[in-house]
């Protein structure tokens, strides 16, 4: 039987998946994303130089690692799915020295320790559905900033991608915005079709770059998270009622914004000056 090889020299990816039996699961919201010269340009919106580390968390059959390693990164792969090794030993054999496997669980790795060893480091990832938020909040509430990585290329759902770019007064703005607002600088790059997929989900992809600020607003963490939970928890509701527990008017006062404004109008600015307010209650 003639293997048909694909542009990097390996072989074509649906013959990995075939071969291996490597059926997405739901259960570790897998969408293989197959399309090489679509995996290509997920790598080139990150941004990095080549001999740069590059992190990326369930890289399943190994397209969008091979796309980083065309682009001569070195990458550090994290994959929980044990079914998915042997395709990815194969292509580190084809790169030596250039491509780590860790068998892990993404959540309960020490990212910043993982990068401390390796230099200047971006995280690339067609991250899995069911912890792509959980893992963006981690990498944005790091208590040490400017952080371990320089920059980053996610993949989320569309809906997801909007609430991480989204402005004051937008449907899809949030304690997410604020957060990805506060700390870095989002954009979304492209969309990814539904068809690009094995399987194909049911809504669209979108690939967010994200690039830290050197210099974020001065405040406590801990003290936003608190002020914008409280916020967007009533977002229906005027300011004076929604941050009632954490002082309600007063509170709103010593930042000078008006009481009856709702949560999803104030920028970022206004939530520091609340959280600042708060702080120094």
């Amino acid at each position: 039987m003639t293997t048909t090889l694909a542009a990097d020299g390996l072989p074509r990816l649906r013959d990995v998946i075939e071969r291996h039996g490597l059926a997405p699961r739901k259960s570790l919201g897998q969408n293989f994303l197959l399309d090489l010269n679509l995996t290509a340009k997920v790598a080139r919106a990150a941004g990095f130089m080549p001999g740069e580390t590059v992190i990326e968390v369930g890289p399943g059959p190994g397209g969008l690692t091979r796309a980083l390693l065309m682009q001569e990164a070195r990458v550090i792969a994290i994959e929980r799915d044990e079914r998915c090794l042997a395709a990815l030993d194969e292509i580190s054999a084809a790169h030596p020295g250039r491509l780590d496997v860790l068998a892990e669980d993404a959540l309960a790795v020490d990212y910043a320790r993982l990068a401390a060893t390796s230099g200047a480091t971006r995280i690339v990832s067609n991250l899995p559905y069911n912890i792509g938020t959980e893992l963006l909040v981690r990498w944005l509430t790091l208590e040490q900033w400017p952080p371990f990585w320089r920059s980053m290329a996610l993949m989320f759902q569309r809906e997801v991608a909007e609430r991480i770019v989204a402005a004051p007064g937008s449907g899809a703005y949030g304690r997410l915005g604020v957060l990805a607002g506060w700390r870095t600088e989002a954009r979304i790059a492209f969309d990814v079709p539904p068809q690009a997929f094995t399987p194909p989900p049911k809504v669209t992809s979108s690939v967010v770059t994200l690039s830290p600020r050197r210099e974020p607003l001065p405040v406590d963490l801990r003290t936003l998270e608190r002020v914008t939970k409280a916020a967007f928890g009533q977002r229906r509701k005027m300011l004076r009622q929604s941050l009632k527990p954490l002082g309600g008017e007063e509170l709103l006062a010593r930042a000078g914004i008006d009481p009856t404004r709702r949560a999803e109008t104030l920028d970022v600015h206004e939530f520091a000056a609340l959280a600042k307010s708060l702080q120094d209650r």
